[in-house]
């Protein structure tokens, strides 16, 4: 009975797999640049065409690992404006997933196509670039489309409110290790009392946003209805102003952290930007009174800026940090594996998980996506997660490009460029400075994680929460919160951080002055 039922499910899936592949069509779509972009056009970028089963949103938005979602790249260089460009079968491309266009299954899908040819900003949908109209189609036979560049991405605007304020600050330190003006933006939110309170100063809040978020995104919050706001303007609310630091760098989310590749943010932060909003808007001005905070990636910018300038600030609030420990870098230990996509039991290594501890996303999926992304076909040079991470706590390569801590292909990790990112794994230099940091951090360190954090941030924060807990003279008083069965950045909210923030001013004994 058990070898007919085998060979029984051999044979049904057998005429699963040669229905499948005779069900896959070709598609073809053909693009150019309208006429009235070709004033705007760089003949040099990247072309990605976007294939979304999924009917939401554009595709072009939709960069995130997931089986309804399919990437295909490739580079142009002096490209002829009015010759088109032919995405098909033959076409050379960097694709998402294992397949190519004449494989795709049958299917609805949504379609659209994106030239990239800004180099200001690191992301694909950047301030000028080129897109065509979204269109769904029903791939039950061969398609062969043309899709027009027809419109151009315009930059996104700070919203109008007489509590906010936009900073675009030219960095000197920045501009100088570029051998070009570089520019720092920043969203200033100030309180209720600051017009009729002109002599008054002010503690500040500074904010960090998940991963690669704007300094627009301070205009939500003075949106008409907006329940913050009514509370923000208040006789409740405590009288800080609040700082949107903005997260665009060179190679994705800049850390606000000095490195190797993306140049000295840290500096420019420290000794320019902050002193120059704190003058302009009447910042207190001392460490007592200077906070930082943020979920995701702001968690652990938050806690790494507490870390790395002990005195500058007066305390962090971290939700959610990324990875603050390289022994627990998500599920990889990067000191000891030998690869970033399979695990010591030879199974793919995930990298997403529901709360209830389902994978969703492996490490190499996760990868792959980013290859697509990326200007050369790598992950370091995609603008995303481990673009941003690569550029932060790698050395700069004899290309110019930051080293890759694993192959993007292959995911076989670099031990050199491991013990190169040590230098930024906060559990590894909190423990090894503990001696001249812990007097320094007493009172300052608040972090919060859920134990089903869909990234596994959780087990990394275990064992730095494990770190503290040994530590002597002094023995730390970091206040490390789990919470079971509860997901990313769960219990992250403004109008907590504030209380929090405001809370700690009141034992500072520092007041609006």
């Amino acid at each position: 009975m058990k070898t007919l039922l085998y060979f029984t499910c051999i044979l049904i899936a057998l005429f699963h797999f040669q229905k499948g592949q005779a069900q896959t069509k070709s598609l073809t779509i053909e693009t150019w640049i309208a006429d009235t972009h070709r004033k705007n056009f760089h003949p040099s970028g990247r072309i990605f065409l976007f294939v979304n089963a999924s009917q939401r949103n554009e595709p072009r938005y939709s960069t995130w690992p997931n089986r309804s979602n399919m990437i295909f790249a490739t580079n142009i260089d002096n490209w002829t404006s009015d010759e088109p460009f032919v995405f098909d079968a033959s076409a050379e491309l960097t694709k998402s997933v294992d397949m190519r266009l004449n494989e795709l299954p049958e299917n609805s899908y949504t379609i659209q196509v994106l030239w990239d040819h800004d180099r200001k900003e690191s992301g694909i949908n950047a301030p000028g670039n080129l897109y065509s109209k979204t269109i769904r189609i029903d791939l039950s036979e061969d398609k062969h489309l043309r899709l027009p560049l027809e419109f151009i991405i315009e930059r996104e605007e700070l919203a109008q409110h007489p509590l906010l304020r936009e900073v675009n600050f030219k960095s000197k330190v920045l501009s100088n290790f570029w051998g070009k003006d570089v520019y720092l933006k920043a969203a200033v939110l100030l309180p209720s009392s600051f017009k009729d309170n002109p002599n008054r100063k002010f503690p500040v809040r500074y904010n960090i946003d998940g991963y690669g978020g704007r300094y627009t995104r301070a205009s939500r919050y003075v949106q008409p209805g907006n329940s913050f706001m009514s509370w923000w303007q208040s006789d409740d609310a405590p009288q800080i102003i609040t700082v949107f630091l903005d997260g665009e760098g060179p190679f994705g989310d800049s850390y606000q952290l000095d490195s190797e590749n993306s140049g000295p943010y840290g500096t420019a932060l420290t000794e320019e930007l902050i002193p120059y909003i704190e003058d302009q808007f009447r910042g207190i001005g001392t460490p007592e009174s200077r906070f930082v905070e943020g979920c995701s990636t702001g968690g652990w910018v938050s806690l790494a800026l507490q870390l790395f300038y002990p005195d500058y600030f007066g305390g962090c609030f971290s939700y959610s940090p990324d990875p603050v420990d390289f022994e627990h870098f998500q599920l990889i230990n990067i000191y000891r594996d030998n690869n970033a996509f399979i695990n010591e039991h030879g199974y793919l290594r995930p990298v997403v998980r529901e709360i209830s501890g389902e994978p969703v996303v492996s490490q190499k999926e996760f990868i792959q996506f980013e290859n697509v992304l990326g200007r050369n076909d790598t992950y370091y040079t995609s603008g995303g997660q481990f673009s941003a991470f690569t550029a932060l706590y790698s050395p700069k390569g004899i290309d110019g490009l930051p080293e890759p801590l694993f192959h993007p292909v292959t995911g076989e990790i670099d031990s050199e460029v491991a013990q190169h990112w040590q230098k930024y794994d906060l559990k590894h230099y909190l423990n090894s400075n503990w001696v001249t940091l812990g007097p320094k951090l007493q009172g300052k360190i608040w972090i919060w994680m859920g134990d089903m954090d869909q990234f596994y941030l959780n087990p990394a924060l275990r064992a730095f929460e494990s770190m503290l807990r040994q530590t002597s003279n002094p023995e730390s008083d970091a206040e490390i919160l789990f919470s079971p069965m509860t997901g990313h950045c769960n219990e992250y909210d403004d109008r907590k951080v504030i209380l929090q923030i405001a809370e700690k001013l009141k034992q500072n004994q520092v007041t609006p002055q």
